[in-house]
This record gives structure tokens, C-alpha cells and sequence, in this order.
């Protein structure tokens, strides 16, 4: 803990038990909280962000699209609109925020619906799409209100929950007790090659209840993509120097990726969620331009792709070589089958149960 955090704790402790008591209250029920016979699986973390949420919804939703009719639900963080929009192909960011937009853009043949109220979201969803058989809610850990019946949290390797605090000395939400809310805690953005000892350390320090299982996820990247509708189409041969800009929480995974992939790399970063602006757009075409290296493109994520792509803010870099990297995860051997079997053995024994209660 730094000087700033020390100075900030007396914050933090006054902020984490305004937040265990509403905690307390919605344990003994004292605030309501809803639950429902649909199976609803919710991912989601302690911290302000950056555990790599949306590639793990996504790798949720290609384990078990095939078989059910999957609705993602998010409160559409950073749009501008307001209560229950059902996403189409045609939603803005503006409209629908950046995650949900992305999920309708790699996913088109699932519901995706953004709303601030959750439960009234899902009354909605169910009586009006009697055809989902899963809803997958996105960043509810701390929304008390519903009862997810598969409660998954996520950590990143690299700022585990318990060597975190909470707002606004760390970045945390609440206190790390909080965990024991989890049925599943997944430590993100682990190394490809994970050492089994720093594994055991790190399961023996998170202190799982008997009830709950611990798995390590690793993200994956995939070919550079073009920005529909921005910039060049043709990619040099060979890259030499790549300016990365990005408005994430974590972009260490995709730097250190790009690290590897070329000779010289930049980076311009942005706050989570920021919303570009013309200067920011101009800003990026400057610095691009005065990269001496002929051989150059531009990458970003594609959550921030989802923000320009089919804004007036693309026109600004029309002619310069613009792309961005999907982003997938994944689970190491044995530990992977195992994770997806607690996914869909929940999901096929809540949707048996679901189905009778409709009948």
C-alpha cells in the first residue's frame, strides 16, 4: 500500500461497511432479492474492473450456444440511453454501451438486452421471449437484487482480490469477504505457462469455502481485424512498429502480446469505458504519423473498436492501416473440462426445472 492509499483508508473502511451492511441486510432479507426458475449465471468480479468480464461471458455463451437460447443481460455501462432496450445489429454504443454491442456483433443468433434494473429486465425477458433458456448477466456481482443461481467471480493474476482494497485506497467494491458469495472463482489473464506451485500458493491465499471451485484462465489472441468501415484495407507485409491505443482497464495481456509481434511498439492509453472525442481521435493520428517506420499500423481492442466504428470520429483515420485483436480466454487441460461441466450440468439440471415450472 502506497502513501496516497494509507492516507485514503480511513475512506476505504467507512465505504466497505456502508457496503457490508447493505450486504447484511440482503443476507437476512431484510432487502429483497429476487430468484427465478430460469438458470441465470452471473459473471462478475470485486474490483472496478479489468478481470477480463466480457471474454469470459463469451466464452460462456460458445460452450453452450448450441444447445440453449442464450439472452445476455448487462446494464449497458456508458450509453446514453435509459431503462430496457433489447440490442440489434444496428445499436450504437451510444445506445446500447460497448460490451453488449460487441456480444450482438460476434454473437448475432442470441438476445442481448441492457438495463439498469435487472429484475425488472428479466421478468421482462422471460415473459416476452419464452424461448430463452439461459440469461447470462454480465458485471452483477455486487447487484444483490437478483439471485443468480450460478455465481461466478473473476480475479486478475496480476491484482488478486486479497492483495486488494477497497474504494478509494485499492479497487475494490467491497470488502474481500465478499468472495464467499462466489460458486466459482476463476483467477484471469493467468501465464500461458502457469506454474502448479504458484498456483497452489495463490488457491491456498484466496481460501476457497468447500462449497465453491478455483480454475485459472489464460487469454488467447486472434488474427488482426480490420475496423469495419475504417481505414486502409491493406495491411503491410511485414510490421514493424505498431501504436496501440486502448480504453480498458488491464491492457498489460494485449501489450505484451504485441511486444512479441513487432519491432517497435507505442501505446496511448485511456481511461476504462472512455467515450473518444474528436481531440482524442486527431491526437492518435498525430502520434501515428510521426512513427518514422513505413511498416506501421494502428491496433486497439475490440471493445474500443465497438466505440468507432460507424461514428462520424472514423472519417479522421480513413487512411491509415487501423486494427483490432479479438480477445478469447480459456482454461488449462484437465481444469477446463472440469469448468465446463459445473456450466452446463447447472444449466441442463435449472432447465429441466424451468421447463416444468412453465408447464
Amino acid at each position: 500500500m502506497n502513501f496516497l492509499s494509507i492516507l485514503l483508508y480511513p475512506l476505504s473502511f467507512v465505504y466497505g461497511v456502508v457496503l457490508s451492511v447493505r450486504n447484511m441486510l440482503f443476507n437476512k432479507k431484510i432487502l429483497a432479492s429476487e430468484s427465478f426458475s430460469i438458470p441465470i449465471i452471473s459473471v462478475g468480479n470485486l474490483s472496478m474492473g479489468g478481470t477480463g468480464k466480457t471474454p469470459h461471458v463469451e466464452y460462456l455463451i460458445r460452450l453452450l450456444t448450441e444447445k440453449y437460447a442464450i439472452a445476455t443481460l448487462s446494464r449497458g455501462y456508458g450509453r446514453k440511453t435509459k431503462g430496457f432496450v433489447e440490442a440489434t445489429v444496428n445499436s450504437t454504443s451510444e445506445e446500447i454501451g460497448d460490451e453488449p454491442r460487441q456480444y450482438v456483433h460476434n454473437f448475432p443468433n442470441i438476445k442481448v438486452f441492457v438495463c439498469e434494473d435487472r429484475v425488472l429486465a428479466i421478468k421482462k425477458i422471460i415473459s416476452e421471449n419464452p424461448d430463452i433458456e439461459l440469461i447470462l448477466l454480465d458485471d452483477a456481482f455486487q447487484h444483490r437484487k437478483v439471485i443468480p443461481g450460478l455465481n461466478i467471480l473473476l480475479t486478475d493474476y496480476r491484482k488478486l482480490f486479497y492483495k486488494d482494497y477497497v474504494l478509494p485506497s485499492g479497487t475494490l467494491r467491497e470488502f474481500r469477504c465478499g468472495y464467499k458469495r462466489a460458486d466459482v472463482i476463476v483467477v484471469t489473464k493467468s501465464p500461458v505457462v502457469l506454474s502448479p506451485i504458484d498456483a497452489r500458493i495463490i488457491i491456498e491465499k484466496i481460501k476457497p469455502l468447500p462449497s465453491q471451485k478455483a480454475f485459472f484462465s489464460k487469454v488467447q489472441f486472434d488474427e488482426m481485424r480490420l475496423i469495419e468501415g475504417v481505414g486502409l484495407k491493406q495491411k503491410p507485409a511485414k510490421i514493424y512498429s505498431i501504436l496501440l491505443f486502448a480504453g480498458i482497464a488491464n491492457p498489460y495481456p494485449l501489450e505484451e502480446f504485441l511486444h512479441r509481434n513487432c519491432e517497435e511498439l507505442e501505446t496511448h492509453y485511456f481511461s476504462d469505458h472512455h467515450v473518444y472525442s474528436e481531440k482524442d481521435i486527431i491526437g492518435i493520428r498525430e502520434k501515428f504519423n510521426n512513427i518514422a517506420s513505413r511498416n506501421k499500423v494502428v491496433v486497439t481492442t475490440q471493445k474500443d473498436a465497438m466505440r468507432i466504428e460507424g461514428n462520424v470520429l472514423a472519417n479522421i483515420l480513413k487512411d491509415i492501416p487501423i486494427y483490432y485483436i479479438p480477445i478469447k480466454v480459456d482454461f488449462f487441460g484437465e481444469e477446463k473440462v472440469k469448468f465446463n461441466s459445473i456450466i452446463e450440468n447447472y444449466v441442463e439440471k435449472n432447465r429441466r426445472n424451468h421447463d416444468i415450472h412453465k408447464s
